[in-house]
């Protein structure tokens, strides 16, 4: 069977309040699928989460195996979890724990699916595009935003500069225009740096920016949600490619 004759199916774990995961995820994929000819349906199970704070981020990741179970009742191909600061405000390395842990849900229920954490996927593709220093932009508050660099600066990544909008209203981030990104940036210093991380959130709206911002940079920019996509693609075996949306997802890797 070609991979043309599959539909994929995607599995989302999503903050209750995340209204952008289910709208740019799905958007890349489609686009991926038009340009190669796959098929891709999309699936979410939600974890309570109103306010992005440390109390509410470990209630809900404590939520993220019943969402694994339900998900692999649909027997999905891959499953994603949809926040990168809930995982990194768990420790440093959470990821890699969370991904084998809901994986082994998976598994449990007779339905294995690879697990792609947006948290892990940032750090991950940025080290598979060699990036050894980045700036960052944030919706979170400068207590989490710092967590959040702390934590990239674990897997051995310098965080340059980082840039809080200190908006702790998760839907309020989801209702940023995601052209946003590309005005905000400019109080970032990304002077040196090999990266940018234009959204280091998969809440906050930006893949409308990103090409535009790499263009007027001159360096690679990736998101949360471009790196989900991107690790997602490739534990399926697919194409990581999508033109416009920056160098990551460029073919270049």
């Amino acid at each position: 069977m070609s991979s043309s004759d599959h539909t994929y199916r995607i599995g989302q774990i999503v903050p209750s309040s995340n209204t952008t995961m289910e709208t740019e995820v799905p958007l890349m994929l489609r686009r991926v699928g038009e340009k190669f000819g796959h098929r891709f349906t999309f699936h979410s199970s939600r974890m309570r989460m109103k306010q992005v704070t440390p109390e509410e981020l470990r209630a809900m990741d404590a939520d993220s195996d019943r969402c694994a179970l339900e998900l692999s009742d649909a027997h999905v191909d891959v499953l994603g979890y949809a926040c990168l600061v809930a995982i990194m405000s768990m420790g440093h390395g959470y990821h890699r724990q969370s991904e084998a842990r809901l994986h082994q849900v998976t598994i449990d229920n007779g339905c294995p699916a690879p697990v792609v954490s947006s948290a892990g996927a940032l750090v991950e593709s940025l080290h598979t595009m060699g990036a050894k220093r980045v700036s960052i932009l944030t919706p979170y508050m400068k207590p989490l935003t710092k967590v959040v660099a702390d934590y990239i600066e674990s897997e051995g990544i310098t965080v340059k500069d980082a840039l809080s909008l200190e908006i702790p209203d998760n839907v309020a981030v989801g209702l940023q225009s995601p052209l946003a990104p590309a005005e905000h940036v400019k109080q970032l210093d990304t002077r040196g740096v090999d990266a940018v991380a234009l959204s280091a959130c998969v809440q906050m709206p930006s893949f409308e920016s990103v090409q535009r911002v790499e263009d007027s940079l001159g360096i690679p920019v990736v998101t949360a949600s471009i790196c989900t996509v991107y690790q997602m693609l490739q534990r399926l075996g697919l194409e990581r490619e999508l033109p416009g949306a920056g160098s990551l997802l460029s073919g270049r890797y």
